[in-house]
């Protein structure tokens, strides 16, 4: 059983999960947060980018470890061919005034200024 629950672990560690980082600087001092998408709760730290992608695979190995044990489920990685890259937002005229104006001051269209807000 153990060796079928490794070979399971293994074949999900394969999948393509979205693993979501940020770099913090707060009142702790610099490191790296991390956290898989799909798999609530999947989550760690590190100094490095490295170690954070080391500490992130050894959680996730444990989350999914965990939940195989306990035969519950776990879900698929979302993928990118779910989504055709377009959504409409209804918006106040002013804040489409106001968007406007700042699109045309910055030289590029109203999608990028909204792309570049939105990535940030």
């Amino acid at each position: 059983m153990e060796n079928k629950s490794n070979a399971e672990v293994l074949g999900y560690m394969k999948l393509p999960y979205n693993r979501i980082v940020h770099e913090i600087n707060d009142e702790s001092g610099h490191y790296f947060y991390g956290k898989v998408l799909e798999l609530d709760g999947c989550q760690s730290t590190g100094d490095t980018i490295t170690e954070l992608y080391q500490n992130l695979n050894e959680a996730m190995e444990g989350y999914l470890e965990v939940k195989l044990l306990n035969g519950m489920p776990i879900p698929k990685p979302i993928s990118t061919d779910n989504f055709s890259g377009k959504f409409v937002v209804r918006l106040p005229k002013s804040l489409h005034q106001r968007l406007t104006i700042e699109a045309s001051e910055e030289g590029v269209s109203l999608n990028q200024l909204a792309l570049y807000k939105l990535a940030r």
